[in-house]
């Protein structure tokens, strides 16, 4: 029984001179690691700073956003002057498909950093206030008119924006959102020749 006891606090004593001798020994490896950590921690809070949005990718999101909301304006118009049904139904289909892709495009805005418009210039704000002020026949051949006009004008942003756009998430959100305003381009066409 004394030899375990002799061991046993021999074992513990080589135990803990060992542990003594490496506490020692790695405080020099732990200043070093912390160093490290540091230094590790400065290039992620760097790296985390997000770079600034490609001038030509802020300025098509700008504009994108403001046509959408523009659509949306003038498309709730229609659905409160407009008495066709048909026009009714495409305004609450623009209505419907421009917030879908407004809040998109929001989501990638504030994601890469880049500000939006708060809602449509002045030019597009006196376009909505000119069709507020007309009624019957003359509202719905001048929303008509309007949307086939913005139509064409966003299908030749977006699709020149395929080529010219940085940011790989806005190009894809380009790349889905063309087929939904060639829709809305063949839905106002076909209400324009039904006129």
């Amino acid at each position: 029984m004394k030899k375990l006891n002799l061991v046993l606090i021999t074992a513990c004593s080589v135990c803990i001179m060992q542990a003594c001798h490496s506490s020692s020994s790695s405080t020099g490896a732990a200043t070093d690691s912390t160093t490290i950590t540091t230094a590790d921690k400065t290039t992620t809070d760097s790296s985390k700073q997000m770079a600034a949005p490609d001038t030509g990718d802020a300025a098509f999101a700008g504009k994108a956003a403001a046509g959408g909301m523009t659509e949306i304006a003038l498309s709730k118009l229609a659905v409160q002057q407009s008495t066709n049904a048909k026009i009714k139904d495409f305004a609450n289909m623009m209505i419907t498909d421009h917030s879908a892709a407004g809040d998109k495009l929001a989501a990638i805005a504030k994601k890469e950093g880049i500000n939006l418009p708060a809602g449509p210039d002045t030019l597009q704000q006196n376009m909505i206030s000119d069709l507020s002020k007309k009624t019957g026949s003359d509202f719905n051949k001048a929303y008509v008119k309007q949307m086939v006009k913005d139509h064409k004008m966003t299908i030749d942003m977006f699709e020149k924006a395929q080529t010219t756009v940085k940011d790989t998430v806005l190009k894809s959100f380009i790349t889905s959102t063309l087929p939904t305003l060639h829709k809305h381009m063949d839905a106002v066409n076909a209400l324009k020749s039904g006129m």
